[in-house]
């Protein structure tokens, strides 16, 4: 129980990165009447424009963040990015502030280091081979151990920015650059080299920790390009041992990390199995779709779950797919258009996240379609995401 929102015993959430996700996440918490505070690194965020109040700090800035938390005194921390300065969260912690699902949490998970020793060293999960490396010498040496082709990815970064595909050792050089520019974290040099996994596909297993227990949506099946998704639909046909092989693998490594609140498993199918990948201890960006096919939408689910709400089950409606509009330029004058020719598709909603500026790659928009099977949803949402215009002023 708790008050209006600005009241003295209101429930108060602070989200620490508020893109598009975030924004959803604000727009379900305040339909509880939960008081919302967005911070970002840049001012007119998506999630910023429907939160009650924001602030502009960079969140890698650990006295910043401390001082802002000391003024805001929320109820719950909640990470939506990465890039934050997690011993201070720990710190804060120790100090009584809850962070979702935990600090510990939020540290492992900020870099790919720490999220593929946890799987792999201590818990025993299947993931691919890999091996790390602090110089062009020492990414050289992991290609050559590892073989060709391999996946080169930067051990902090969101949205895919810095992965790409090594396919010849000539390419070490090329790799290591780009994943340097793709950090997310100053001065970052730092990458995991991943040798490939010849999978049938790749989905998301999003997975809810609540005071009700754990409970799976069903799974998710997306198409990346560059590292980051462009393309997602549920529900993804698998079978039911490789279902129940995927949960298990997803209850590890949540229960492993703790707390409440839902977790993007992102995992590789593979002929002779399921393969961890990667996870997120908050929405996932493949999981827009759910706002389409589900009777909770991702966001709501981890809004009930943070808040020690119960989370008795998650029933699919419907199939569904999405597809997204990105940037092609950098503009602060930018404009998504042919919204009516894209809502014309029969179930077809747009979502325009509202971020004040442009970069090439950058998502501007998604496109959610339903449908009574995934192919013609599928087919749908790219339909909508192609009438879906960039359009460049002033």
């Amino acid at each position: 129980m708790w008050g209006a929102p600005r009241s003295a015993n209101a429930k108060k959430i602070m989200l620490l990165g508020s893109g598009e996700l975030g924004k959803e996440v604000v727009i379900e918490a305040q339909r509880l009447g939960v008081e919302c505070v967005a911070i970002d690194r840049y001012e007119g965020a998506p999630a910023m424009q429907v939160a009650h109040r924001s602030h502009v700090i960079d969140m890698l800035d650990a006295q910043a963040l401390r001082e802002l938390v000391l003024q805001e005194k929320p109820d719950l921390i909640v990470p939506e990015i990465e890039a934050i300065a997690t011993p201070m969260l720990q710190q804060l912690e120790s100090e009584g502030f809850q962070v979702i699902p935990t600090a510990t949490a939020a540290r492992l998970t900020m870099d790919r280091e720490g999220i593929r020793r946890l799987a792999a060293e201590k818990l025993g999960l299947p993931t691919a081979a890999y091996r790390f490396a602090d110089t062009l010498d020492e990414l050289k040496a992991a290609v050559a151990e590892l073989g060709a082709p391999c996946v080169i990815k930067p051990l902090m970064s969101s949205s895919g920015k810095g992965q790409s595909v090594l396919k010849a050792p000539e390419d070490a050089e090329a790799c290591w650059q780009f994943a340097l520019e793709g950090a997310r974290a100053k001065n970052q040099t730092r990458v995991i080299v991943e040798a490939f996994v010849p999978f049938e596909s790749e989905i998301t297993l999003l997975t809810v920790r609540s005071v009700s227990g754990t409970t799976f949506c069903p799974p998710i099946g997306h198409i990346q390009q560059g590292g980051d998704y462009v393309e997602s639909w549920q529900p993804h046909p698998m079978d039911e041992p490789k279902l129940e092989e995927a949960k298990q693998i997803a209850k590890t490594i949540t229960d492993e990390l703790g707390g409440y609140g839902l977790f993007g498993v992102e995992l590789f199918l593979t002929r002779d199995g399921v393969v961890f990948s990667e996870v997120s201890p908050r929405p996932h960006d493949t999981g827009m779709v759910t706002m389409a096919t589900q009777d909770l939408s991702e966001f709501a689910l981890h809004v009930r779950a943070i808040l020690g709400l119960p989370v008795t089950g998650v029933e699919l409606l419907t199939p569904g797919a999405s597809a997204t509009l990105k940037a092609s330029q950098a503009s602060e004058h930018f404009a998504v258009g042919g919204l009516s020719e894209a809502m014309s598709v029969p179930r077809t909603q747009v979502r325009v996240f509202g971020k004040p500026d442009s970069k090439p790659g950058r998502r501007m928009a998604v496109a959610l379609s339903a449908a009574e099977d995934v192919e013609t949803a599928r087919s749908r949402a790219r339909e909508a995401a192609g009438l879906l215009k960039e359009e460049y002023f002033g």
